[in-house]
């Protein structure tokens, strides 16, 4: 099987992290392999940033169709453009999180998110609740990491500080990390804070590969049903179906 992990930003520097990350978790004869946005933002911390990641991410989705992707990851912690990209896969897609918050729920009560920058948390808990997750996720916590700034050597001491004080203040049994650019750092939190830490990249790579093996694919009908056919213009010319 072929999963194909979409960086909805333009940093290919984190896309080689996501990718390294994927493919760790991935079964013998999986094949895993990022991709970066052409189009978009260098990191996504606004709504803004979010909505000018998703042509680059769907035109992502739109050539891994072409060449017989089978299941796909959005690797950004708002899961930009998800539910469009459901729309044009015949495979699942998971954000990663959406996955991350299932799969903290699998290991305790309550689990807090520790994220990048303190405003993005609303949005989380958003998320949070289109999830059906809103009861179990305790807490948001910002470290005011800029995401382009998560390579810095400080940087894996403040979040795991940002951890340690989540569990103290919430009570949580279990840590989400709040972004892709997080995700090689998961092992150290688990050793460092004491509770299980959830990477979203690994748990979405993980999931969409579990759910090809039990040869399960997206539905074709309903609300994630291929688009109905329309002309669009200027930027968007290129979309038209």
């Amino acid at each position: 099987m072929k999963i194909r992990v979409v960086n909805p930003n333009t940093t290919s520097s984190m896309t080689a992290s996501i990718e390294r990350c994927a493919r760790a978790v991935a079964a013998p004869g999986t094949v895993v392999e990022a991709v970066t946005n052409t189009m978009g933002p260098a990191s996504i911390e606004s709504h803004y940033d979010d909505a000018l990641a998703v042509p680059g991410l769907l035109a992502e989705i739109v050539r891994g169709e072409a060449e017989g992707v089978d299941g796909y990851v959005i690797a950004c912690f708002g899961d930009p453009g998800l539910y469009a990209a459901r729309e044009l896969a015949r495979g699942p897609v998971l954000g990663i999180a959406e996955a991350a918050m299932h799969t903290a729920g699998f290991l305790g009560r309550g689990f807090s998110v520790v994220t990048t920058l303190g405003r993005t948390a609303g949005h989380a808990m958003d998320l949070a609740e289109r999830y059906d997750m809103r009861r179990s996720c305790l807490g948001v916590h910002g470290t005011d990491i800029p995401v382009l700034e998560l390579d810095d050597p400080k940087a894996r001491g403040v979040i795991a500080e940002a951890c340690r004080s989540a569990v103290a203040a919430d009570g949580s049994d279990a840590i989400v990390l709040g972004c892709a650019g997080m995700a090689d750092l998961c092992e150290y939190l688990t050793t460092e804070v004491g509770v299980p830490v959830v990477d979203g990249v690994g748990a979405a790579t993980v999931m969409v590969q579990g759910l090809l093996t039990l040869g399960l694919r997206k539905s074709g009908r309903g609300e994630f049903a291929a688009p109905p056919p329309k002309q669009y213009t200027g930027l968007l010319a290129g979309f038209t179906r």
